[in-house]
């Protein structure tokens, strides 16, 4: 008996190395947050990934594809989960100051998140149904049913994850909480992978009723991954709840912090830069299908693509980091490669080149998370000025709220294009559908542009707080 503990501890500790070395951030555990803790409790962005995923490609791709609903309404909806974007700041400015009968924090924020989730997931399918019958006559009632459902959905885990990021900042000592953070958007990445590789075998063989099951697979999982994640990590505390703590007016913290311009310049930087690598979120999917003719299989793997592009280029930003690279610049490198990403997949459709529009897919990935790390951390740099928790929040508000908006636009912008082209207005020459998607991927390449323009004044040493990148940023050497 004595000899099969110590072949399981023994194994126990060669995974816990295993992760360590070769696990992007894994060395932010520390005594009081082991790894094991803190990787239950990044479970809840396996959750919220597998949300993004279902909602931004495969039923994006089912309801334009398969039901033939107008791309401006499928991005409507897609777009509507973001409607609870700027509140993120405010969510989490809320939690700070929860009151509670046990003193908890942010495990009620959580649960209300998780328990939008689950009922949004929960009626979704029913609601799919009624569009699937173009001559149902209560199909009104499913358009209604349906942007209510990814209302539920986007509401839970907006809040899920705000609160979910803040319970594990409160976690962590001081000197970890940034490498916390990247770990757990890292948990997000593979989260997102690998729900978009179990989502493409699952619908090789698409029919109505295995979507169904798959949307409802979901449901369940988002509560038991959020259950096991959030078991026995934030503590009872008695005196918060006799004392609770009044929380100063948000208005007045929000408007000292956009007076600095150098804040207001990066905030601006991270609306151009990521509507610019958003407009094809609702696109990209359909786009294979329309044009390149891929399955609903193939065409969800683009998902695993772009988010195995983002994961590479996170860790590789974190390496950067380490060296004391500038956020800043790095940003705008994942913008100039963004550029050469969104070129790909439009000649990618002029020459029927499915290997080039993936690696376009991968590209768009890899420029954007680089875009994204290198925004974080110059976020990161403003909580000199006590801005933590904003700073941070404000990023996340708006960094959504330009995701949201530059996905329905560029659903309304290929629509409109589209009917244009049916008209005649363009001539024969441009009466593919390859045309309306190319219109969007130029006007993303269009405001790349003005995110470098943009970007390249914070560039300057001078025009900037102190973001020297801490000694230790956080990732396991790989070699």
């Amino acid at each position: 008996m004595s000899t099969n503990n110590t072949q399981r501890n023994e194994f126990k500790q060669l995974g816990m190395e295993l992760l360590q070395r070769f696990l992007p951030f894994a060395d932010a555990a520390t005594d009081d947050l082991p790894l094991p803790r803190l990787l239950r409790l990044s479970l809840f962005q396996i959750s919220v990934g597998a949300a993004i995923v279902l909602l931004n490609g495969t039923l994006n791709r089912v309801m334009v594809v398969e039901l033939g609903m107008p791309v401006w309404v499928v991005s409507l909806m897609v777009a509507l989960p973001l409607v609870f974007a700027p509140l993120r700041a405010l969510i989490g400015h809320r939690s700070d100051y929860h009151r509670s009968a046990f003193g908890l924090r942010r495990v009620p924020y959580i649960w209300w998140g998780t328990a939008l989730q689950f009922g949004g997931f929960t009626f979704m399918p029913f609601a799919l149904l009624l569009l699937s019958d173009p001559g149902n006559n209560a199909a009104a009632v499913g358009y209604v049913a349906a942007a209510v459902a990814f209302l539920f959905v986007g509401a839970g885990l907006h809040t899920t994850q705000t609160a979910g990021l803040a319970l594990a900042t409160d976690l962590a000592p001081v000197e970890a909480r940034p490498r916390v953070v990247a770990l757990l958007y890292v948990t997000l990445l593979l989260g997102m992978m690998l729900s978009a590789i179990l989502y493409g075998l699952f619908l090789q063989d698409f029919d109505q009723v295995r979507l169904v099951q798959v949307i409802q697979a979901t449901a369940a999982m988002t509560v038991a991954l959020n259950l096991v994640a959030l078991w026995r990590q934030e503590a009872i505390d008695r005196k918060r709840a006799a004392n609770p703590v009044r929380a100063p007016k948000f208005s007045a913290t929000w408007k000292a912090f956009i007076k600095d311009r150098y804040a207001a310049r990066l905030l601006v930087v991270v609306g151009l830069g990521t509507a610019a690598f958003s407009m094809q979120d609702i696109l990209l999917e359909p786009y294979g299908g329309e044009v390149l003719g891929l399955t609903v299989s193939q065409t969800t793997l683009l998902t695993a693509i772009w988010a195995g592009g983002t994961l590479i280029a996170f860790s590789l930003a974190g390496w950067l980091l380490t060296k004391g690279g500038n956020p800043n610049r790095m940003a705008a490198i994942g913008a100039a490669l963004g550029l050469f990403a969104f070129v790909a997949v439009i000649v990618a459709g002029l020459l029927s080149m499915p290997w080039l529009f993936r690696t376009g897919a991968g590209l768009i990935g890899f420029g954007g998370g680089l875009f994204a790390v290198g925004t974080l951390t110059a976020a990161m740099g403003l909580a000199q000025g006590g801005h933590t928790g904003l700073a941070l929040g404000a990023w996340g508000a708006v960094q959504a709220t330009a995701q949201g908006g530059a996905i329905f636009l560029g659903g309304a912008i290929r629509d409109l294009v589209s009917m244009m082209v049916h008209k005649g207005w363009f001539g024969g020459e441009m009466s593919g559908p390859a045309f309306s998607y190319g219109v969007v991927y130029h006007l993303e390449i269009i405001l790349l542009l003005a995110t470098l323009v943009v970007v390249f004044p914070l560039m300057r040493k001078k025009n900037q707080p102190d973001l020297d990148a801490p000694k230790k940023f956080g990732i396991s050497e790989m070699l």
